[in-house]
């Protein structure tokens, strides 16, 4: 492998596993996406991220690049996962310009950009709510709706060859909360509660035509945003992570790791389930909303930060949603 791959995915995978395949990934200049398309690039991928941010994400596209000598990274900035159109766009020109789409990474953090705020329902604008639902839940409609066709097309092409290899899989990047309804967190509970049906149904309608779909349900990730805001909660010297059943954070790797499976051969004959990729985090209510008094922290007129992982805010009185 080159170079500090080691760092990125582990090294139990071959070489080249992945030649001549092409990934499309929403999220992918986030530090979870951004770390699963560089996995699958090292083993030979090539890659097309998308983003909101045009620089960020054309800056993250051509460092992904140097994980590989050879590699194509295209970085498409000022797409809008709520608009189907610059979705269509977006993939057309990935395969255009990447010869296809096998794999499809699908990631509307809700945890990140899209929800990171802990609201109660009392003080949750209706325009948040809608808003996540419309990032998480229209967006993986619309990004499927857009990759779809090129993703059967690779299934068809790869059924043809002397050697059948991967093609036509699908990831959607969610979350944990809804498992056990986490207080505080009803928009982001809601959302991935979808995006895993959605993903189910998408499993049994295009099984039959060669498709797999599955989630990846990542818990505490050191090195993320999330994770970032996460760790300023506590005083230094407090080791919060031995609360986790591992002792440890997740890394970017274990999510990578987690992705090269399901795109590999060894995952030919799994599809509808959830991978998750937390230490065991939910099990022992670790997590966004868990750190808050109940039920104090839902009653009408509790004073609770807006800001995700954030110290309950000093004002008196509800708070509301910034979206």
């Amino acid at each position: 492998m080159p170079r500090g791959a080691s760092g990125v995915v582990s090294q139990v995978w071959r070489d080249g596993i992945f030649d001549g395949k092409v990934v499309f990934c929403t999220g992918g200049n986030g530090s979870i996406c951004s770390a699963q398309v560089r996995a699958l690039v090292v083993l030979g991928a090539d890659a097309c991220i998308v983003g909101r941010n045009v620089q960020k994400t054309d800056l993250v596209a051509k460092d992904i690049a140097l994980v590989r000598r050879g590699s194509k990274v295209l970085g498409i900035g000022g797409v809008d996962v709520r608009s189907l159109a610059d979705l269509e766009s977006a993939a057309k020109r990935c395969a255009v310009e990447l010869g296809g789409i096998d794999f499809l990474i699908e990631a509307f953090l809700s945890a990140g950009a899209a929800g990171n705020f802990l609201a109660p329902l009392h003080s949750l604008s209706a325009n948040a709510f809608k808003t996540v639902q419309e990032i998480d839940v229209q967006g993986s409609f619309n990004v499927t709706k857009a990759c779809m066709p090129f993703l059967l097309e690779s299934v068809v092409k790869h059924s043809r060859a002397s050697s059948s290899s991967p093609s036509g899989r699908i990831i959607y990047v969610s979350a944990t909360n809804h498992y056990t309804g986490v207080p505080l967190q009803s928009h982001v509970n809601a959302a991935k509660a979808g995006v895993d049906a959605f993903s189910a149904s998408v499993a049994i309608e295009y099984g039959p035509l060669g498709i797999t779909s599955n989630v990846i349900a990542p818990g505490p990730i050191a090195d993320t945003e999330g994770f970032d805001r996460l760790i300023k909660r506590w005083p230094p010297g407090e080791a919060p992570w031995k609360r986790l059943p591992l002792g440890r954070w997740g890394s970017v790797k274990d999510i990578a790791d987690a992705t090269v499976f399901l795109f590999s051969d060894a995952a030919n004959y799994v599809t509808g389930e959830v991978l998750v990729v937390d230490g065991a985090a939910w099990r022992v209510g670790y997590g966004p909303g868990h750190d808050f008094p109940y039920p104090d922290s839902v009653l009408a007129g509790s004073d609770v930060s807006s800001d995700m992982l954030g110290q309950p805010s000093k004002h008196s009185g509800p708070v509301s949603s910034k979206l």
